[in-house]
């Protein structure tokens, strides 16, 4: 029984990815096909929100511009960590709003890989002009809002004995942390 609810879990959570990152990849797939030209920025909002064309051949804001292989590199180990988290989320509904969480950082993550492996750079598109935010995209979307989900579960939703699972939240941590500092 418990081996049919693991394969249903693992289903489930690749279909949620694989359609998030598809989702992304159509997004990206469009803004390289029709906005690939400078002068075909698409306003949304007067002011307020655009569609414009940037391929970004670094990380966030631009940082480590040109360093493709230690960006892919990363975001792989990441997205690693990451699906090691993701199954080590204990079952039950109460886990559900972190799991999505994972599942998003995932396929954020998952979809800019793919970016700067097949094109070597990330196809960013969404301005936000009002407060003249870098360009972005989906799968940028995906892991902001999601780190600052977590950010709030954290804090406010589940006790240090429910993060227990993860090595480096709840006591464990902290014994870890105290034994350390004892022995010195």
């Amino acid at each position: 029984m418990k081996n049919r609810t693991n394969k249903k879990r693992l289903l489930l959570y690749v279909a949620f990815s694989v359609l998030l990152t598809v989702l992304d990849q159509i997004t990206k797939y469009l803004a390289r096909a029709n906005l690939n030209n400078p002068k075909r920025d698409i306003g949304l909002i007067p002011k307020v929100l655009r569609l414009q064309y940037l391929e970004n051949r670094g990380a966030a804001w631009g940082i480590l511009q040109g360093r493709l292989s230690i960006l892919s590199f990363v975001s792989a180990a990441l997205v690693i960590v990451f699906v090691i988290i993701l199954f080590r989320i204990p079952e039950g509904k109460r886990y559900i709003p972190l799991q999505i969480v994972v599942l998003c950082t995932i396929a954020g993550a998952i979809g800019n890989l793919i970016d700067r492996v097949f094109f070597g750079y990330v196809t960013d598109f969404i301005y936000f002009e009002l407060i003249n935010f870098p360009i972005f995209n989906v799968a940028d979307i995906y892991v902001t809002c999601s780190v600052i989900v977590l950010a709030f579960l954290v804090l406010f939703y589940y006790t240090e004995e429910e993060l227990e699972f993860i090595p480096f939240f709840g006591k464990a941590a902290r014994r870890k942390d105290e034994k350390g500092e004892s022995e010195e």
